[in-house]
């Protein structure tokens, strides 16, 4: 039987009591305190769960749906085969062969990168035959023109009509430069605004705001600083003679040092408690500027906790190709998961009916082909099958 793993400890609850003898009613300040202190917990248990949650479902889409795609693509690639027997033998009209035509080079060209290139001679048999010279340079030219008329409307870039943009490279080249230029004269505008904005004279109030924010920014640095140093103080394992509590404060001490390198003010205030560096009580005799300071760095950390939890949906957005808000919670993910698990064996438990009934009924396959519509113009969704 597999051991139990024990459960992580719950982190060390930091807050301002709402009542007592000496303090009956919170101060504005020690309620965003409190309301601070709660919502960074929630961050945290909410950007380790979502963590935990992605690493599962990027084993499941590895140990389970890469297996039904795969089975998936080989359906597909069966259609395939059926598609040419069906141009080399079905009777079919000039509409239904190049229907067939348009799902066979559009719908089907992937199968070749996705581990089916025996596929490779069907394909080429129904290839249309390659453009001239003379076409390909047409088709060149109206590429570029189109490329053009977009970055000159996206980016600002003037292409001068003498120069040469008629290969990728070479279009490539051109735009790489002109937008390094363009970023060098932001950059050169920018310096000189600021260069005028720090000349102008400051009037009294704004250079009085400006050092009232340094003399805050000053203290905040020594309060977070003062927290570390007790922690280190307390926890320096030189002189420490039982190995085993060595090695205790030796992990803690790599947390504060941690916590105070991020300015993660809540992590130093739980491991103070913890060890019984201060108490309750002492969060709540905390000076009304001390408390500014704290909620200061408190609203820092919520912004920085917000930022890591929508980085973990866009990373795992990439991933999945699905937008990172479908993906918010844990709950989101299986659900998702699950959907378009059950989504895929759906299609391919009917293809492989299909597949099964146009094999020896080309009526079946007529009838199929006459529902689907060869898409027309740029832009639209090439069919899924």
């Amino acid at each position: 039987m597999a051991k139990k793993t024990a459960p992580k400890p719950k982190p060390q609850l930091v807050h301002i009591p709402s009542f007592s003898a000496d303090n009956p009613r919170l101060s504005k300040a020690q309620k965003e305190f409190n309301r601070l202190t709660k919502r960074i917990a929630q961050l945290e248990k909410d950007v380790q769960e979502f963590r935990e949650a992605a690493t599962r479902l990027r084993q499941r889409v590895q140990n389970e749906y890469r297996p039904l795609q795969a089975e998936h693509n080989g359906v597909r690639a069966d259609l395939v085969r059926l598609f040419d027997q069906a141009l080399g033998t079905y009777k079919l009209t000039k509409t239904e062969r190049n229907k067939i035509l348009d799902l066979l080079l559009n719908a089907c060209a992937d199968l070749l990168d996705r581990g089916h290139a025996d596929l490779q001679p069907i394909f080429d048999k129904y290839a249309p035959p390659p453009a001239s010279e003379e076409e390909e340079a047409d088709a060149d030219r109206q590429t570029s023109e189109a490329m053009k008329q977009l970055f000159t409307l996206r980016y600002g870039i003037e292409f001068d009509p003498a120069v040469d943009v008629s290969t990728k490279e070479k279009f490539r080249a051109y735009v790489d430069q002109k937008m390094a230029e363009q970023h060098a004269a932001d950059a050169e505008e920018e310096a000189r605004d600021a260069q005028r904005r720090a000349n102008r004279k400051k009037s009294p109030k704004q250079q009085a705001a400006e050092a009232k924010k340094q003399a805050e920014e000053k203290n905040i640095t020594k309060s977070v600083r003062a927290l570390y140093l007790d922690l280190v103080k307390v926890l320096h394992p030189d002189r420490e003679p039982d190995e085993a509590e060595k090695a205790r404060k030796t992990g803690l001490l790599q947390q504060v040092t941690a916590a105070y390198e991020a300015n993660e003010l809540l992590t130093l205030l739980r491991l103070q408690l913890e060890l019984q560096r201060i108490d309750q009580s002492h969060l709540e005799n905390l000076a009304e500027d001390q408390l500014r300071y704290y909620n200061q760095l408190l609203r820092e950390q919520v912004r920085d906790l917000d930022d890591a939890l929508y980085g973990e949906q866009v990373d795992l957005s990439r991933f999945t190709g699905q937008p990172y808000y479908a993906l918010a919670s844990p709950a989101a993910l299986e659900y998702d998961f699950q959907r378009q698990t059950a989504q895929l064996q759906a299609k391919i438990k009917q293809l492989a009916a299909e597949v099964l009934a146009f094999e020896h009924d080309p009526a079946a396959l007529k009838a199929w082909l006459k529902v689907y519509k060869i898409p027309k113009g740029p832009g639209l969704v090439m069919v899924q099958i």
